[in-house]
């Protein structure tokens, strides 16, 4: 399997694109951080590229997913991990704000997509994007407005691409609780939070619920992106949710 792991350099999408080699895969992995993911190819060893992607620029989507489709000599499965998740109250969320979480979380998952479609009909591959509880399984969550609406956006995405490509299977991986590896593998996702802020909220979100109590596995997500990716040509997997058990 010739992978493409978007976000490999930290995280729940270096945690997959570690996982999806010790399947066997092939892996591309791409992200910002250069540095990171030649570490990230180094403790895979042979058959993972480091390849610099911006997500949010066109022709570096274009160049990184080219490179890897003549490294890897095509590519079978793509897999899109980044998400930022800014915390601020709605009505204090700015103009950039907004546009940089659709930046990174929706716009950047359609144009890696464009610029890796054409390798995945020819190989009849598949393509999964991490999405949230937060978007679809509970309302969204007080302070997480912008990441809620556009995982909401990259849910219809996923679908619109399914629509226009039916020889590709795509997936939306909704995924609950998690907090990743170890290292730099520990998701990045609260890194910015500030502080006071984060903890009024938290405990809102514990009091409706939407905390489920306990931490999953990254382990067992990626046993599911995996198995998602390997299913063949004729089965479809629109969705597939992944969350941790609520203690006793």
């Amino acid at each position: 399997m010739r992978a493409v792991v978007v976000g490999a350099s930290s995280g729940l999408g270096r945690c997959i694109a570690l996982g999806l080699a010790q399947r066997g895969a092939d892996v591309a992995l791409l992200a910002r951080r250069h540095d990171r993911l030649v570490d990230v190819a180094k403790e895979i060893g042979s058959g993972a590229i480091a390849i610099a992607c911006d997500v949010t620029d066109q022709d570096s989507c274009r160049a990184a997913v080219e490179e890897a489709a003549t490294g890897l000599g095509g590519i079978d499965v793509l897999v899109y991990a980044p998400g930022i998740g800014p915390l601020m109250r709605i009505a204090e969320t700015d103009v950039e704000t907004w546009r940089q979480a659709f930046d990174t979380n929706v716009i950047g998952a359609s144009l890696v997509t464009a610029a890796a479609i054409a390798h995945l009909e020819a190989s009849d591959g598949a393509a999964a994007y991490l999405s949230s509880v937060s978007a679809s399984l509970t309302p969204p969550w007080p302070g997480l407005g912008a990441y809620a609406v556009t995982k909401a956006a990259l849910d219809k995405l996923v679908e619109a691409w399914q629509g226009e490509h039916p020889r590709v299977g795509f997936t939306r991986v909704i995924v609950g609780d998690c907090a990743g590896g170890e290292g730099h593998a520990v998701t990045e996702f609260p890194a910015k939070w500030e502080g006071g802020l984060a903890a009024d909220l938290v405990t809102g979100w514990m009091d409706r619920g939407y905390l489920s109590g306990s931490l999953m596995d990254v382990e067992e997500l990626v046993r599911v992106v995996d198995t998602v990716l390997r299913c063949g040509a004729s089965a479809s997997i629109p969705s597939v949710t992944v969350t941790p058990r609520r203690p006793s």
